[in-house]
């Protein structure tokens, strides 16, 4: 028997759009007006940092000529993601949505800083590493409490298609990024890169000040700031899937990921392709497409579906797509394989990702979140210093050949993921049905 809609009713339809989307895709994640909102504010924000990422490393090739000039830029760029512990437990103690928007202004004004630097002519160079370093230090604060607060802007049911949204945000940025950063360099000059990646922090900023965020329950613990540091690695120990799935992703961005750092070198030694070239540039966005394609797929054709077996087969999967693409010598085959890689490779981070989100609770998320990023983008620059004398006393063949191998043995490793969250995480994500309360 039909009943007239109540004011519940009119809610819960303007939280949920239209209600035959189905829970955990990507569509239903892009009902929720606020998650919109942040979502492409940061997909403006993201698409400047990566102009100003790839431009920064050609930059200081031109500018100094220097191999190791480049890889020290690199390492500032991504060294300070190690400290990210610290800003996830920044990020558990403090308004996440003030937090965020004041990190944003303090890199837009950073990167403005970048700008002014490299107006000279030969720029001091301790400069122009100090100002990139700061902009990076912003980022492992930012990085973890942004973390945090996706899973609060949609329901539970919903957060598989929300970190499968943010994991394609990064890569299609990394795309754009890639494309409009270098074409403003040779046009217009270095410092407009720098300049207009600062303007681009506001667009998050303005997406945040329309949105409320909740933030976490702060308690006295009694503990120093260090021990509040450590206090993450010690929730992280109380359940054996988070240490699983942060080990597997540590394991695996150190060993099997030094293909991305040194795919110029695998394009000029195999394929025959200038790495300054439209060509090359070509094959970069092959790979990141796929990865595009593989995030939006977990949120959309794998809704749904177990994350063991999706981690296990597609391990398998890069292991074998890397072993290819690594041998491979021909440049029109290295298109379409690049593009599965890409695929596979980002199917990998994702279910990982989200596995991680569904097992933990609001008050922490920030300290878990944290060390995900130190284990996922911390150890890529630990494990290209370790591979550069090894691929100079081998070769990279063989060091990529290793790095798929490893992929294989993390198949067999990565088990468990689907086991019930601890009691009271999964209290806390499937609560009795009240909209959560950065929805309203």
């Amino acid at each position: 028997m039909d009943r007239p809609a109540t004011a519940e009713d009119v809610l819960d339809a303007q939280l949920e759009g239209d209600r035959s989307l189905k829970p955990g895709s990507a569509r239903a994640a892009l009902s929720y007006p606020m998650f919109r909102r942040v979502y492409f504010g940061s997909l403006g924000s993201n698409v400047g940092t990566w102009m100003q990422n790839v431009v920064l490393t050609a930059y200081a090739w031109v500018l100094t000529g220097d191999p190791a000039f480049v890889a020290l830029m690199g390492f500032v760029q991504l060294g300070p993601l190690a400290l990210s512990p610290i800003g996830g437990t920044i990020a558990d103690r403090y308004d996440r949505r003030r937090l965020l928007m004041g990190i944003s202004v303090f890199q837009a004004f950073a990167a403005m800083a970048l700008a002014l630097v490299t107006l000279a002519a030969d720029p001091n160079r301790l400069a122009l590493l100090g100002t990139v370093f700061v902009i990076s230090l912003g980022q492992a604060v930012n990085g973890p409490t942004f973390s945090a607060t996706l899973p609060t802007l949609v329901r539970a049911e919903d957060l598989s298609g929300a970190v499968s949204l943010t994991s394609a945000n990064m890569n299609v940025s990394r795309v754009l990024g890639s494309m409009i950063g270098p074409a403003i360099y040779a046009g217009f000059g270095v410092s407009w890169v720098f300049a207009l990646n600062g303007l681009t922090y506001f667009f998050i900023v303005v997406a945040l000040w329309t949105v409320r965020v909740p933030s976490p329950t702060v308690r006295d613990d009694g503990l120093s700031a260090i021990g509040r540091v450590l206090e993450g690695f010690r929730i992280a120990k109380r359940d054996r899937i988070v240490v699983r799935i942060l080990t597997t992703v540590a394991v695996f961005s150190f060993c099997s990921l030094i293909f991305i750092t040194q795919m110029p070198t695998l394009a000029e030694e195999h394929l025959g392709v200038d790495p300054e070239s439209g060509t090359y540039g070509l094959l970069f966005a092959s790979f990141g497409l796929g990865a595009v394609v593989g995030a939006l797929s977990v949120g959309s054709v794998f809704v749904g579906r177990r994350f063991e077996p999706l981690v296990r087969i597609n391990l398998v999967l890069f292991a074998l797509l890397l072993a290819v693409w690594t041998l491979n010598t021909s440049l029109a085959a290295a298109f379409p394989i690049g593009f599965a890689l890409g695929i596979v490779y980002f199917i990998v981070i994702t279910v990982l990702s989200t596995a991680l989100q569904s097992r933990i609770a609001n008050a922490t998320r920030g300290r878990i979140m944290a060390l995900w990023i130190m284990c996922y983008g911390g150890t890529v620059p630990i494990g290209n210093l370790v591979a550069g004398p090894i691929i100079n006393a081998t070769s990279l063949t063989a060091v990529l050949v290793f790095g798929a191998a490893v992929a294989v043995a993390l198949s067999f490793y990565a088990r468990g993921l689907d086991e019930p969250a601890p009691a009271e995480v999964a209290a806390e994500l499937n609560p009795a049905p009240a909209p959560p309360a950065g929805t309203r």
